[in-house]
């Protein structure tokens, strides 16, 4: 049965409001939230600029250059009031040309470099020099591009590498509570969207500025009565546009929210597929993405809509805006007041002055995206990373592994108490098993000593010291995991063992695999060490890239090593195979095993039995067997695990 769009909403949007934190057995529930508005449009956009103010000489360089592109610009379409009136005089020498000042200057150049020539003589050399100027102007925009896009890829590079540096300081409780897709869409989509803003919008936006300036200066020395004609429709532009900025700010936020629910529930449906296939759940995948799917396009049709609106109206305005003009001009020539050569060059310019506003409202829906974008991304870059270590934290870089937990007791919310007075000795040699059913607490035990998770109460110490005492790089690199979920990275075997201490050598390479009973068939591969691993292992059986993650933990050479039901997945056959190398990895180590198959635990030194986050029993094999208690109905059958 398929989910409702709530509860996937919930599931696959982490922007939701409500989330919870969730432990390492699952997901997080998040509660729904259909439409996620703009918290602070302002700060957001003012933190991306942020980002320019190591290119501060750079971007001066490209200010001058689009000042002097809109400069020549203006001026070329201002040379061609005198060329109209000559050719206007040339066939009525009755009519009035009424130049202004600037316009004389051009007149008296143009005159003067043709020698008071004919009419052609006078064209040609103004199509000559309107050429030069729009020439120049182009190269002006030219080199603002190039400037412009270096700029753009340098700050979304330093983005990226900001927001993947924060996900490695992020806590494991993170990760738990946010789907991997959507976690991805912030480096795909999200910076996208702020990609597009920068190259295109916002030097659309500030070159129209520039634009809007100097047509403005332009367009009063030609006609002041007709300024304050096309000055009268900027109000229009200005709160239609607002108007319509305020309604579709909100619908592309949801749209971006939509998107990383979308984008979740393929990463995960894509990932699982074997799954989905074995199960028969094609159809209700297809359901459900239908439904993600739908609320998505309803988003984006609101959001495109909406940001769509924007152009037409600011053209349609504009249009009359000319319109008007047009027609006062007109009456101002029969009245004597402006020269046709007036009227041409002023009509271009109240077309020049539209066109800016025009441009800006079309890139509005790039801007709101970009702003919608830019505010996931942030989320992740301001949540709370794990807490510092202290400026006096212990050096144990001579750690032996005599670990002490004391009456522990830990909830993933506050309201959920998951381990309860956990007590808990073992010194290097000793082999330590947890046993018990799903969920009571028994890889929780072991996140606590990694610290993935702080401790609420009581005590955990390593050679005496507390783990919160302790540089939490330092205190990991002394724990080695062996987890039921092999993950192997893209690269070589030599370089996948080798993972686990980057300073080994390939002769430590081939014993750590020795040591865990996978040379012999590394040297059957095609390519032996050198054999490069891709889609995290396919090529290999469950088995052998278990095998390579015992090798990982072998050339860790960690004095703690921690197996979490590292051979559940694999046949009887292979897990002997396994135990062979884990054997040989646990000599000397403190080991703590986490296993449903109680054969792979009978020669602990000790073994725990959990129940609902509590030792309820502990003792050797043949001690919790004499008990006859929930150890012995576990081994026996009488009673199997939940």
């Amino acid at each position: 049965m398929a989910r409702s769009l709530e509860e996937l909403q919930a599931r696959y949007n982490s922007s939701a409001k409500g989330r919870m934190p969730g432990g390492p057995g699952g997901r997080a529930a998040r509660g729904a939230g259909k439409e996620v508005l703009s918290k602070n449009s302002g700060r957001t956009v003012a933190r991306i600029l942020s980002y320019l103010k190591g290119y501060r000489a750079l971007i001066v360089l490209v200010a001058f250059c689009m000042l002097i592109s809109s400069l020549f610009s203006l001026v070329g379409s201002y040379m061609m009031a005198p060329v109209i009136d000559k050719l206007s005089k040339a066939v009525n020498p009755d009519i009035a040309t009424n130049l202004n000042a600037i316009s004389q200057k051009i007149d008296a150049f143009l005159t003067g470099i043709t020698g008071g020539g004919s009419v052609m003589q006078y064209l040609l050399a103004a199509m000559i020099m309107m050429g030069t100027v729009y020439g120049l102007s182009a190269l002006m925009n030219y080199v603002m591009s190039r400037i412009g896009i270096t700029i753009t890829e340098s700050v979304l590079k330093k983005m990226r590498d900001d927001l993947f540096d924060k996900l490695q300081k992020l806590p494991l409780k993170y990760f738990d509570g946010h789907p991997t897709g959507e976690i991805m869409s912030r480096f795909t989509n999200d910076i996208d969207n702020i990609d597009a803003m920068l190259n295109n919008s916002l030097i659309s936006i500030i070159s129209g500025i520039v634009t809007l300036v100097g047509t403005l200066i332009f367009m009063i020395t030609t006609s002041w009565l007709l300024t304050l004609v096309v000055v009268v429709f900027v109000p229009i532009f200005l709160f239609g546009g607002l108007a319509i900025a305020r309604r579709s700010r909100k619908y592309y936020s949801a749209n971006q929210a939509a998107l990383g629910a979308v984008n979740g529930y393929i990463e995960e449906t894509v990932s699982g597929q074997k799954v989905v296939k074995v199960f028969n759940h094609e159809e209700t995948c297809a359901e459900e993405f239908g439904q993600l799917n739908g609320d998505m396009r309803e988003k984006q049709f609101r959001a495109q809509f909406w940001g769509g609106v924007m152009g037409p109206l600011m053209g349609n305005t504009s249009q009359i805006s000319y319109a008007v003009t047009i027609g006062i001009g007109g009456i101002l020539i029969l009245a004597g007041k402006l020269s046709p050569g007036g009227l041409t060059v002023f009509a271009n310019y109240s077309r020049q002055f539209s066109m800016p506003i025009n441009q800006i409202s079309q890139q509005m829906a790039t801007i709101f995206s970009a702003i919608a974008g830019a505010e996931r991304v942030f989320d992740v870059m301001d949540a709370e990373p794990e807490s510092p270590d202290k400026p006096d934290a212990a050096d144990m870089s001579a750690m032996k592994g005599y670990v002490i937990m004391n009456d522990v007791s830990f909830g993933y919310v506050p309201e959920k108490t998951v381990l309860k007075h956990i007590n808990v000795y073992a010194k290097p040699g000793q082999k330590i098993a947890f046993v018990g059913s799903t969920g009571a607490g028994k890889t929780t035990i072991t996140n606590l000593l990694n610290r993935f998770y702080d401790i609420e109460e009581g005590s955990i110490t390593i050679d005496g010291v507390e783990v919160k005492e302790m540089k939490r790089d330092e205190l990991r690199s002394k724990i080695a995991m062996v987890l039921q979920d092999t993950h192997l990275f893209t690269g070589t075997v030599r370089e996948n063992i080798r993972y686990g201490r980057l300073d080994a050598t390939d002769e430590e390479v081939e014993q750590a695999a020795r040591t865990a009973s996978a040379h012999s068939f590394i040297m059957r591969l095609s390519e032996g060490y050198d054999t490069v691993i891709e889609g995290d292992g396919t090529n290999l059986s469950q088995g052998q890239r278990q095998l390579l993650n015992i090798a990982r933990a072998a050339i860790s050479k960690a004095p703690i090593l921690v197996l979490d039901e590292a051979t559940s997945s694999v046949d009887t056959r292979t897990e002997r195979h396994i135990e062979h190398g884990m054997d040989r990895l646990m000599k000397d180590r403190t080991t703590f095993v986490i296993a449903h198959r109680l054969s792979t635990v009978r020669n602990a030194n000790a073994i725990m039995v959990l129940e609902q986050g509590e030792i309820i029993e502990r003792g050797t094999h043949e001690e919790l067997l004499a008990m006859k208690g929930r150890y012995y109905e576990l081994y026996t059958g009488v009673r199997e695990l939940d």
